[in-house]
């Protein structure tokens, strides 16, 4: 018997879906499902966060000198004229700015690892450009593990999500339940 449910799917269509819907629970908060699926995205959640937990202080800050463009009060990159070989050219003006960062030490960047190997990519698209392709952005759900929830459950012993019953399902009598983190 083995340690887990097959849902009645092939193996790399069961991967497939748990990957999806533990991205979506992490993303989310909370996702609607059936009661069997929720028991084992259980599983998979709980074990990246407590991975994050694990980790969470695990990094040192580094301070690093970066270019960045001038804007101004539009917006919009500041140029100026200058002379380039004999030609008059309009070059983007840059000021040096110094930012701290943090860097993962071994361990951590690992465990970032393992849990990109889990989740799938999001891409975020704004609500006023809903079906174009400009303005959208990937969501950091690995950095968002480590810089909320990880702090948020750092005093908790597992037990990270919870599954409340909402009734059978319509169509086909499935039970369905909300899976959300706690």
């Amino acid at each position: 018997m083995p340690g887990y449910r097959k849902l009645g799917k092939t193996t790399p269509q069961r991967k497939a879906l748990l990957r999806n819907q533990v991205t979506a629970l992490l993303y989310h908060g909370k996702i609607r499902t059936t009661e069997t699926r929720a028991k084992e995205i259980r599983k998979q959640a709980e074990k990246l966060i407590a991975l994050a937990v694990k980790e969470k202080d695990n990094f040192e800050t580094v301070t690093v000198k970066a270019k960045v463009a001038r804007k101004d009060s539009d917006g919009k990159r500041v140029k100026e004229v200058k002379e380039i070989n004999g030609k008059q050219k309009k070059v983007t003006v840059y000021d040096e700015v110094e930012k701290q960062i943090k860097k993962d030490l071994p361990s951590r960047l690992h465990a970032r690892r393992q849990i990109l190997s889990v989740l799938y990519d999001v891409t975020e698209v704004p609500t006023k450009n809903a079906g174009r392709k400009a303005n959208t952005k990937k969501a950091d759900i690995v950095g968002k593990l480590f810089d909320e929830y990880a702090p948020k459950y750092a005093g908790r012993n597992g037990g990270y999500t919870r599954i409340v019953k909402i009734g059978p399902r319509k169509g086909d009598a499935a039970m369905e339940v909300l899976i959300e983190l706690v």
